[in-house]
């Protein structure tokens, strides 16, 4: 039966059950309760509502945040890169009050407060409903790893389950290139180095993808580091896989692994900062002078401060946070 035909029924045996005697509002009931599937219970409470008097009331809990409140948390999770509710909780009161001091959100002490208030479960199903839908709109990361097979039974493979995430000083590594719609003729790179256990992430342009280019360009992310480099893994392309970095590695007593060909799992770290990181900053275009080289460059330079410490300030005690500030601070 349809909802509108068991309504019909319904005002059809109501009055006659309401009026009835105790047996034959049994009788009634059974035989309700064998033409619609309704359970007794609820076949009884449905009868006795009258249809005019059904509550309009919403369901759940009562709507705590209006939405003035809804609008200024979309801005705040703009203004922090679009964290997920998790790392944008702890901090979000902060947040607030610097983008008031600053003129870049326009609320009243009560919109604050309830922003303050929200917790990590609150401020999820609403980032849902703000986040757009990811598309690179048709274009696609080009592929310009080159196998470099010399030295490969001479550097052991890691899987992603190799390393422990308790240690800083363990990064995976991988290049970005900057070549736009062709791998053809030159182009720049970007050398992407992220830190297994801390997340902490270095960037650097690399002029072409030459093996002592991004030798130098990790010699580089490691004096930035606030850990020592103890470890690198990258994939099997030939601006790892080399003389010149191998020898590099083993001479300052450095880890050197490589991924499995083919499974972009075990390089799942980088991965991941490839496209959250240098794609959504730098985008997909093709990138080939000295002057482009300087400007990444000068961007990468503030990018740790952002991308590391901001985002993963709730895995960590604030006291050991402040001192990590500190050092890069000094």
């Amino acid at each position: 039966m349809t909802r509108g035909s068991i309504l019909e029924y319904k005002e059809a045996v109501r009055w006659r059950y309401l009026n009835a005697k105790k047996k034959e509002k049994g009788r009634i009931l059974d035989e309700f309760v064998q033409v619609t599937g309704y359970h007794r219970k609820a076949a009884i409470r449905f009868l006795r509502r009258d249809g005019s008097d059904q509550s309009t009331k919403r369901r759940g809990c009562r709507r705590r945040y209006g939405d003035e409140a809804v609008e200024a948390l979309r801005q705040v999770w703009e203004a922090s890169d679009r964290l997920c509710s998790k790392r944008l909780q702890p901090f979000i009161g902060e947040l607030v009050r610097v983008m008031r001091r600053h003129g870049e959100l326009a609320v009243n002490a009560g919109v604050e407060d309830e922003l303050s208030r929200m917790s990590a479960a609150t401020i999820l199903p609403r980032e849902g409903r703000l986040r757009p839908w990811r598309r690179l709109g048709g274009r696609h990361p080009l592929s310009t790893t080159k196998s470099g097979s010399l030295l490969k039974n001479s550097i052991p493979i890691r899987t992603f389950a190799d390393w422990s995430e308790e240690q800083p000083g363990f990064l995976e590594i991988d290049l970005v290139a900057h070549c736009g719609e062709s791998t053809a003729g030159f182009y720049l790179t970007t050398l992407c180095a992220v830190d297994v256990a801390s997340g902490w992430t270095e960037c650097m342009g690399v002029w072409g993808k030459g093996q002592q280019r991004v030798g130098s360009a990790i010699h580089q992310v490691r004096q930035r580091l606030p850990f020592p480099l103890l470890g690198l893994d990258s994939d099997n392309g030939s601006e790892f896989i080399n003389q010149y970095l191998y020898n590099y590695c083993r001479n300052q007593g450095i880890t050197f692994t490589r991924s499995r060909s083919y499974k972009k799992n075990d390089s799942c770290h980088v991965e991941q900062k490839n496209w959250s990181v240098v794609r959504r900053l730098v985008g997909y275009d093709r990138y080939n002078s000295h002057a482009a080289l300087e400007c990444l460059n000068l961007v990468y330079a503030i990018l740790p401060r952002r991308t590391s410490l901001c985002q993963f300030l709730p895995a960590h005690d604030e006291a050991s946070v402040q001192d990590q500030a500190g050092s890069q601070g000094a």
